[in-house]
């Protein structure tokens, strides 16, 4: 039921994209959310601009749950969420946006939760 789609400037090679899956896999127990149902959508080579200019090395970072996401979780989530790509991709954490979406009604499988 949780989601996380990062859409980052760099281009990522199977062995990057295996090692964000894995990291954000961890990372989404910081909400109190199983791995067992997080889907990962990894955009690579995006054009994204801060402050007007262009950045080479950057990200923006959804995180989308069943129910809400409380502050302090989501301040934990969202360092580690830089952590994770400044150690993997060299994107600093000034240039990390990271938002969050929470929903009563999440669908799946032909249903909703």
């Amino acid at each position: 039921m949780p989601m996380i789609k990062a859409d980052v400037t760099v281009e990522l090679s199977t062995e990057k994209r295996d090692v964000l899956k894995a990291e954000f896999g961890k990372a989404i127990s910081i909400l109190g959310k199983p791995e067992s149902y997080l889907m990962i959508n990894l955009c690579d080579k995006q054009d994204l601009y801060f402050a007007g200019k262009k950045l080479e090395k950057g990200a923006y970072v959804e995180v989308k749950v069943l129910g809400s996401v409380d502050s302090a979780s989501s301040a934990k989530m969202t360092e580690c969420i830089c952590q994770i790509l400044e150690k993997q991709l060299g994107i600093p954490k000034n240039a990390v946006y990271v938002s969050y979406w929470g929903t009563s009604n999440w669908g799946w499988n032909g249903g909703n939760f």
